[in-house]
């Protein structure tokens, strides 16, 4: 940790092309499997999955949310949600890192120029990763910036530190949050190797430990005026920018979930002993433990199914965003975030509670379930979303219009 990266250009040949909503989670299975042999290895030792994220670029789905107009399938927002559950059940720092990913490409899609997204939706076809440049620390809300563009020319140039960088380890292109001269937020899109940044690989958080969330430095980089997407707009008037990098966040939440669940039961199964006055010779045929297990369960497929509420929700808004629709999607995504951060809190704490102290055990590393629950389900407080939810049914007030929601 603390080495900076060492920057350069990558060739690779052109991704698969996914041509169905099946295929593509026919795909993240698949990926799932190959990802989940050596997740707990990586979070031990805290290697970073380089060959992984080659995988995930070749496989294709990087592309899968690219506008039939530009060549690719649209997905639903429920299978996106869900190819994202499967890879967060594998590895949910894997998952974590496409977020921004698709979040950028949303952004693109609904404020980008026609030529940025000819060229960029191109790029993700071909297998590309889109890293961001987005929190930072030092400024007085999590929503505020101190990174600026500046002009320069015919073109700009981008000064400042970000904190929090998900993905930009493994990025081909780095999407630069900043301030414009009118403080307006603006969303820059560098190539990775760009004079002037520096990638530090310094994230030292307990959990979502391989998901290259370090520190992006900033010095003096040039930005052509090309690829400078006036992001503000986004947030200005009714779009789905947000309910979409949220729905991301709830699918990582869910796989983590399913996760922990899987454990449990096997460790139950397995290796867990009875309570001594439970009356009974296994670990499974205790009641209690039984109507735990179902409870978990039940909340999880609960959630699962909010989920794919809620990707249906966002699919009406991106064809009609009318603010009614925009506002459904919001409070449907909403909803869903919030069951699927209680659930992945809950089934982690759960597999602990009904294995017993065996599972502890260092060695065993069962503790990264709760470790990445804790860590990812940080993101944009659930308390917040009951208020903006309880506040639109009780006094008609509209959720507000930012990245969170």
């Amino acid at each position: 940790m603390g080495t900076v990266s060492q920057l350069h250009e990558r060739t690779r040949p052109l991704a698969h092309r996914i041509q169905s909503d099946e295929e593509a989670l026919e795909i993240a299975r698949s990926l799932a499997i190959q990802f989940a042999q050596q997740a707990s290895d990586r979070d031990i030792n805290r290697v970073l999955p380089y060959e992984e994220l080659e995988a995930l670029s070749q496989s294709g789905l990087l592309g899968i949310t690219t506008p039939s107009e530009y060549d690719g399938i649209d997905i639903s927002n429920s299978v996106l949600a869900e190819i994202i559950a499967i890879l967060a059940e594998a590895d949910p720092s894997i998952a974590q890192i496409p977020q921004s990913h698709f979040y950028i490409l949303e952004a693109l899609r609904v404020d980008g120029s026609e030529e940025q997204k000819n060229f960029f939706f191109t790029r993700a076809l071909a297998g590309d990763r889109f890293g961001n440049a987005f929190s930072e620390v030092g400024t007085g809300t999590a929503g505020q910036y101190n990174t600026r563009l500046t002009s320069d020319g015919l073109g700009y140039r981008v000064n400042g530190r970000k904190f929090y960088s998900t993905g930009v380890v493994f990025a081909d292109w780095i999407g630069i949050f900043a301030l414009n001269a009118d403080d307006e937020l603006i969303l820059a899109l560098v190539p990775r190797g760009a004079e002037g940044i520096q990638i530090m690989d310094d994230w030292d958080g307990f959990g979502q430990r391989t998901s290259g969330s370090g520190t992006t430095i900033l010095h003096n980089v040039y930005v052509n005026a090309d690829a400078v997407v006036a992001h503000h707009k986004g947030f200005e008037r009714a779009t789905t920018i947000g309910s979409v990098g949220q729905i991301i966040h709830a699918g990582i939440d869910l796989g983590i979930a399913r996760a922990a669940f899987t454990e449990t039961v096997e460790f139950v199964k397995t290796h867990a002993r009875p309570w001594m006055d439970s009356g009974v010779e296994r670990a499974a045929d205790d009641p209690l433990t039984i109507a735990r297990i179902g409870q978990i369960a039940i909340r999880i497929e609960a959630a699962a199914a909010m989920l794919e509420r809620a990707g249906r929700k966002i699919d009406v808004a991106q064809i009609n965003p009318t603010e009614d629709d925009v506002i459904e999607a919001t409070l449907a995504v909403a909803a869903a975030k919030t069951l699927t951060t209680e659930i992945a809190i809950e089934a982690s704490n759960t597999l602990f509670e009904l294995a017993g102290t065996s599972s502890t055990r260092i060695g065993l590393n069962l503790d990264r379930h709760w470790r990445n629950a804790r860590t990812h389900t940080l993101h944009d407080p659930v308390r917040w979303k009951y208020h903006i939810v309880g506040n639109y049914h009780l006094n008609g007030v509209t959720p507000p219009k930012n990245w969170t929601l």
